[in-house]
């Protein structure tokens, strides 16, 4: 899959996919961290959002990634690499604001760009 599309339509997909499931499950995102089911359901989300920028990346899909703020970018990926390799000691305070804040200007910069892309 070397098509930024579809690396933004998954990216998207995973940020409803955590609305859904704090919607779901009518928490707030403080009671969903501190769920044992819902929270690993959340953070491989926001592992998998990770990967498909890592896969925008190794395919060089740098017109895509440079609209993308540079906070968020680096933000993710610092996520995913605490999520990875210190699961349990992953801050939920990190998490709680990586969903409040970065999430929602990740989706609506890939829903823009996305846009832009199905014009061309």
């Amino acid at each position: 899959m070397s098509d930024p599309k579809l690396r933004l339509e998954k990216i998207i997909e995973s940020i409803e996919d955590i609305n859904y499931i704090l919607q779901e499950f009518d928490v707030k995102i403080t009671e969903a961290i501190d769920n044992k089911i819902i929270k690993p359901a959340i953070r491989m989300h926001l592992v998998k959002i990770a990967e498909q920028f890592s896969k925008l990346k190794d395919e060089n899909a740098f017109k895509v990634l440079e609209q993308f703020s540079d906070t968020d970018l680096r933000g993710i990926n610092a996520v995913r690499n605490y999520i990875a390799h210190d699961y349990d000691s992953v801050d939920d305070h990190i998490i709680e604001d990586v969903i409040r804040f970065d999430l929602p200007n990740i989706k609506k910069d890939a829903v823009s760009i996305l846009l832009q892309l199905k014009d061309q």
